[in-house]
């Protein structure tokens, strides 16, 4: 079996090794290097991921899959700490201590939140799909806690698009945050970065035959009258797309219903200091032209990058705003007293379509893994809802991998 995938991201590489041990395979990436959101730049000595990442003890298919790649024995698992930049101040989140400290909620909102987060595990997502996070957590916690505490947060991610979010995406973010013990989370990172693993992925397909191109986007899809596809005129018995469906029905694919998708920009840094109180994650509740500040060399040691390493997180729907990077970068130094010459270097990685939006009604937009004899998998499968993660794309790519395979027996 000839088969073509289209996009060479997590779930596309996933696809691509489980199906190369039986079957001819190439990946197509638009890109100059695979990984998708999981892509990393090489800085000095060390790989950086050009976006954010950790992993959670719960990634069952994620963690297996290091280990058939050889990986598991560098996987160290860290403290995850988190704050919230209020009025100009960094207020550390991590502990229950810390969270009965922060002075922004009441004891009765702090009571509330708790009940929220202990619960969030036993909620049934899928139930909550029509219910907006606002209307639910304003009845769960009340208008304070929403208003100083959640709001902001879903203003960040979501810009004016917040107030369609759905509560199934919120109890998932909350029931996944709420794994952790006395002294914070448990997160891990493999030792070498996450280009790691894509490069172990890209080496195991190769070995067993397959091909990934880079530099290569599908600009057109067709199916044959004998059942088999054309992809950018080659054939194959088979095609998987992990692209938008939106992009997929542009270059002669399905049409299926629009996911609102949004755009993300993400500013990376050298600099000389710790600015983040030594906090991994601090999220904004200030008016700021990103939502996240994320100090990964809090996370893991400074000593493999030779300086501290800052990520800023931003969204965007529809256009990237105009000299985005640059005014990320001037509010992030005038805010934490970074002077220009404190940081060594800096890049800006986008992505005009990293996420789904999960609006209200999402679960009736979730693509199929298959239709008109085309096989898709990816951000918008059933496995990554209600929430995106690595653990998600993994499980998208191993079930389309299954898929294909069935239906060729």
């Amino acid at each position: 079996m000839n088969i073509c995938i289209i996009g060479g991201g997590l779930t596309g590489l996933t696809a691509a090794f489980a199906l190369a041990k039986s079957a001819s395979v190439d990946v197509l990436e638009a890109s100059p290097v695979p990984g998708g959101l999981l892509s990393s730049t090489r800085v000095g000595d060390a790989w950086i991921e050009n976006y954010y990442h950790h992993c959670f003890s719960g990634d069952r298919l994620l963690l297996g899959l290091m280990d058939e790649l050889g990986l598991r024995e560098s996987l160290e698992w860290r403290k995850g700490s988190t704050g919230y930049y209020v009025d100009g101040t960094i207020h550390p989140l991590t502990t229950p201590l810390e969270i009965l400290r922060y002075p922004v909620l009441t004891l009765g909102d702090k009571y509330r939140l708790a009940r929220l987060t202990l619960s969030a595990k036993k909620l049934n997502g899928c139930d909550l799909d029509d219910v907006t996070a606002k209307d639910f957590l304003l009845d769960r916690c009340g208008r304070h806690t929403y208003e100083t505490f959640f709001e902001p947060l879903l203003k960040s991610k979501f810009g004016a698009m917040r107030d369609q979010v759905s509560a199934a995406w919120m109890v998932s973010r909350v029931a996944i945050r709420s794994d952790r013990g006395p002294e914070g989370e448990r997160l891990g990172y493999l030792k070498f970065g996450y280009h790691s693993l894509v490069d172990a992925l890209v080496r195991a397909i190769r070995e067993q035959g397959g091909a990934v191109h880079t530099g290569i986007a599908a600009h057109s899809v067709r199916r044959m009258e004998d059942g088999s596809w054309e992809v950018n005129g080659a054939p194959y018995d088979a095609v998987i797309s992990t692209i938008r469906p939106s992009i997929l029905e542009a270059i002669g694919g399905p049409a299926l219903p629009d996911i609102p998708y949004q755009g993300a920009a993400c500013v990376t840094m050298g600099i000389s200091r710790d600015v983040t109180n030594g906090i991994y994650w601090v999220n904004m509740k200030d008016e700021a032209p990103y939502g996240a500040v994320i100090g990964h060399t809090n996370f893991i040691p400074k000593e493999r990058y030779g300086s501290h390493i800052v990520y800023l997180a931003s969204y965007f729907r529809d256009h990237l705003p105009e000299n985005h990077e640059q005014a990320m970068i001037d509010d992030f130094c005038r805010r934490f007293s970074v002077r220009p010459d404190e940081i060594a270097w800096h890049f800006m990685t986008v992505d005009t379509a990293a996420g789904p939006v999960y609006t209200t009604g999402y679960r009736s937009l979730i693509a199929p893994y298959g239709k008109d004899g085309l096989f898709m998998a990816g951000m918008f499968s059933p496995t990554n809802y209600p929430e995106r993660s690595m653990e998600g794309s993994v499980a998208a790519g191993y079930e389309v991998a299954r898929r294909v395979t069935e239906a060729r027996r």
